[in-house]
């Protein structure tokens, strides 16, 4: 299953925001509509991830019986899943512009609205149709086009035209046409289509994201060199921020995104293009790095529950912010040690249980005598060490795999041997006794996250519960029990859920943390092109 596999309807909640504009303060500025979880469509959210268990058996490689595949390139848009998001904003394609409602997505990089030549796809027929025949600025292009998501695919053939983005027009600009959106998550998903802003690295047929300016290429096209330019696309681009640099109306190559938590508020929130809104944060912006350029990746410390470290990411992780998603996804040990402070209820692991009753007290043993942890799942007998992690040792489960059918138990012994060296780790540092830590560890088994990545919680102890820090660039940045669980429904009959779910990604591209809305509604957060960094603020 994907990375966001929990997955929520949603229903329009406000409709009255403004729309996008640029102002004197040389900002453009788009205002984003907000949605609410909606508990009457988690059924046909459910039925979505029953069919991909089905029909997507490489993303079936993301749960607790295996990990994602080994590959440097794992491809984490084929992991997204946009029934949790819950900020919108309105764009125009074409001359006239032809309005589409897109999630502005920073985890993926290519712009694609439904086509009005989508005829058999029943999603197609609920959303706004791009019709090429009513622009005058269209360009046929023709080039075939898929993207996989982990709540769907979407597929159809590139075309050019002009995009408005506020009053920013990109000309000539690539996007897809989707002729085919299978998902019922696209049936009942209230956007019509999505907006990159990721890198060009990740995009599909490398087309050029509608928001790019290369740092290298955008001060050589100040300097009146603009045959340094690679395409003219990204020329026409250039072209356009120039002129709005030139007019006042944008000052730099920066985004950022404020988030309105207030659910008394009407307003969703405002992406800002062009720079940083003073009224939107309080305090200093704490910047860090892009380290890898696609999605907008950073370095990551630890994680705290409760003031305590949890020593996974104590020699460091990788994060990504991303507005395609409300939750915090992050590596199913962490997750689960939080499940368990929180009092989040999961689904038990007789593969977990039978790891600790078998080898609990030879892991204990060696972990006591100071073998090398990395090393102890390989020496118990259940995984192999190829130098860095373990790795399972059902080599015939991965050819069972590309057949069709499912991993075999090897891969969840390993997995759940690996989970338990960092949980005994964790308590010998606290010097648990031994009875203590084998019983904590069982504990951590029953915690482990459903398969539907969803862990209900008691609203009525929201109260006790500890509050979860992030390390950024050396800066602690708190959650509150009331920030990362989300509440389903009202009075009586409202259900709140835990808004952390499992990731497991290897390394060298894991461990790796997804910080959705619920970060950063809490922490504005800012995109700099310019500077190649990532940086986040209390947001006010």
């Amino acid at each position: 299953m994907g990375a966001k596999i929990f997955l929520v309807a949603l229903f329009l909640s406000a409709l009255l925001i403004p729309l996008a504009s640029s102002t004197n303060d040389g900002f453009v500025r788009i205002g984003l509509k907000k949605m609410k979880f909606d508990q009457n469509d988690r059924l046909a959210a459910r039925l979505e991830s029953k069919e991909g268990d089905l029909l997507r058996p490489s993303i079936r490689k993301y749960n607790f019986r295996g990990k994602l595949g080994d590959s440097e390139d794992t491809d984490i848009v084929a992991l997204k899943n946009y029934m949790d998001a819950q900020y919108f904003g309105e764009i125009g394609v074409g001359t006239p512009p032809q309005k589409f409602t897109v999630i502005f997505d920073t985890g993926s990089s290519n712009l694609w609205v439904p086509s009005s030549k989508c005829y058999f796809s029943v999603p197609c027929f609920f959303h706004a149709k791009y019709k090429s025949s009513l622009s005058s600025t269209y360009k046929k292009n023709g080039e075939s086009a898929a993207i996989q998501y982990g709540s769907g695919a979407i597929s159809g053939f590139f075309s050019e035209d002009n995009v408005k983005v506020g009053d920013l027009v990109v000309t000539d600009q690539e996007f897809i046409e989707a002729t085919r959106e299978p998902s019922v998550t696209f049936l009942v998903a209230k956007f019509d289509g999505i907006l990159g802003l990721g890198f060009q690295e990740i995009s599909v047929g490398n087309a050029v994201p509608v928001w790019y300016v290369d740092d290298a290429l955008f001060p050589l096209f100040l300097s009146h060199r603009p045959n340094s330019c690679s395409t003219p696309v990204l020329f026409q681009m250039l072209l356009n921020a120039y002129n709005m640099v030139k007019q006042g109306l944008i000052k730099e190559p920066v985004f950022s995104f404020w988030l309105n938590r207030n659910t008394e508020e009407e307003q969703g929130g405002e992406i800002v293009f062009g720079g940083v809104d003073p009224n939107h944060f309080k305090g200093e912006i704490t910047y860090v790095p892009v380290t890898r350029k696609g999605y907008w990746q950073f370095d990551m410390g630890d994680v705290l529950i409760d003031g305590k470290a949890t020593g996974y990411c104590k020699s460091g992780c990788s994060a990504i912010a991303d507005s395609g998603t409300s939750l915090l996804a992050g590596p199913t040990t962490v997750i689960t040690m939080i499940n368990q402070a929180i009092g989040a209820s999961g689904v038990a692991s007789q593969q977990c249980k039978a790891v600790i009753q078998q080898y609990g007290q030879i892991i204990m043993d060696l972990l006591l005598e100071e073998a090398h942890p990395k090393k102890v799942c390989s020496q118990v007998g259940v995984c192999t060490f190829d130098g860095t992690h373990g790795v399972s040792m059902g080599i015939e489960s991965v050819v069972i795999e590309k057949a069709g059918r499912s991993a075999g138990p090897h891969d969840g012994m390993c997995s759940a041997c690996e989970m338990a060296v960092i949980w005994m780790e964790n308590q010998l540092r606290q010097n648990q006794t031994q009875d203590r830590i084998l019983d904590y560890v069982n504990e951590l088994c029953e915690r482990l996250p459903s398969p539907m990545g969803e862990s209900a919680v008691d609203c009525g102890k929201l109260s006790s519960m500890p509050i979860v820090s992030f390390t950024i660039g050396g800066k602690v940045f708190d959650l509150s029990p009331n920030e990362y669980i989300l509440k389903v429904g009202e009075g009586d009959k409202a259900q709140c859920i835990s808004g952390f779910i499992g990731l497991d990604i290897p390394p060298p591209r894991g461990p790796l943390w997804i910080l959705g809305d619920i970060f950063m509604g809490q922490y504005h957060t800012v995109f700099d092109y310019g500077k190649l960094r990532v940086g986040f603020a209390e947001a006010a």
